[in-house]
């Protein structure tokens, strides 16, 4: 008897590919009888790699090719980091399972002779593309130049030599999967970098009307973690942004309470507002929602309508 089919969609890079093998490992232990194909998609954000992505503009970068290769029948599961995935989806498709979030803190990467990430010296340079890195490391250290660097985890590491830095920062979650464990200098505690919405997270999306591969992959679903992760994306939706603007939110789950610290900042770092607040798991989306309320009223609109104006300048001036 023929073996049952699934395929996966996932983009080429390093790190998606291992995301993707893992999921397709875990998927093939659980079910003997089943044959899974990886079909590798390039998105918008592999296809420019020499533009700034708070630049590029627009949401989905590195979705929308693959959930369009889901609508046309091509893939029967999408394997995405989940701070990529924007916090709505097409019409037919849904985000179904959350996995056990990886550490999802950054880390930095030290030059040689640097110790620490006290010790950068003053107008160090910081490697990094994330608006939302750069808002927070420039609140603590307003002397630093923050270098945009873009690419895989290889060569963003490698950037450090190459482009004459004393630090890169990236997410732990991608340097432990990879191996490169051994590379990180120094982890970055949450109250100077707070992740990314959904950082360390993998998500699963599918056709909504798929009745057995949903069934299928539902195994993959981590509670705990899709309750913070709900929570974060809840108020990331509600200030209508994505990443590439200064907003962060990052949620634990202790027993049946969630706790949900949100943060929105100026790209300078002058301007930072945060707040952290609790409530049970079960209203993990109102939770978020009514945290991004509260810092709309504490003044996150006038912020994030700056960077946005800001950026969309940019974008223009990189087309002239």
């Amino acid at each position: 008897m023929a073996k049952r089919q699934l395929r996966i969609g996932t983009r080429a890079s390093q790190l998606a590919l291992w995301q993707a093998n893992w999921v397709k490992s875990e998927l093939e232990k659980c079910y003997p009888d089943l044959e899974v194909t990886l079909v590798k998609i390039k998105t918008t954000g592999d296809k420019i790699l020499d533009v700034p992505l708070a630049q590029v503009g627009g949401k989905g970068l590195f979705t929308k090719e693959i959930e369009e290769a889901m609508l046309k029948g091509e893939i029967e599961v999408a394997v995405h980091s989940m701070k990529d995935v924007p916090t709505y989806f097409p019409q037919g498709l849904g985000l179904r399972c959350i996995t056990k979030r990886e550490d999802p803190r950054d880390i930095v990467i030290l030059r040689p002779g640097i110790k620490s990430w006290e010790e950068l010296p003053i107008g160090g340079r910081v490697g990094t593309s994330s608006l939302r890195r750069k808002a927070m490391l420039l609140h603590s250290r307003p002397d630093l130049q923050m270098i945009d660097i873009r690419g895989n985890v290889e060569t963003r590491i490698r950037k450090l030599t190459e482009d004459n830095l004393d630090a890169v920062v990236l997410a732990a979650a991608g340097m432990h999967r990879l191996g490169f464990t051994t590379r990180i200098s120094e982890y970055l505690p949450v109250d100077v970098s707070l992740p990314a919405i959904g950082q360390g997270a993998l998500g699963l999306e599918s056709r909504i009307d798929d009745g057995e591969t949903n069934e299928m992959i539902d195994f993959f679903n981590h509670p705990e973690t899709a309750h913070a992760v709900i929570a974060e994306r809840a108020l990331l939706a509600r200030l209508e942004g994505g990443c590439q603007v200064p907003i962060a939110s990052y949620g634990t789950v202790d027993g049946d309470t969630l706790s949900l610290t949100g943060l929105v900042a100026s790209v300078d770092g002058l301007q930072m507002l945060k707040k952290t607040v609790h409530g049970p798991v079960n209203t993990a989306a109102r939770l978020g929602t009514s945290l991004a309320d509260d810092l709309l009223i504490m003044g996150a609109g006038k912020i994030l309508n700056e960077v946005y104006q800001r950026e969309t300048f940019n974008a223009g001036r990189e087309e002239v």
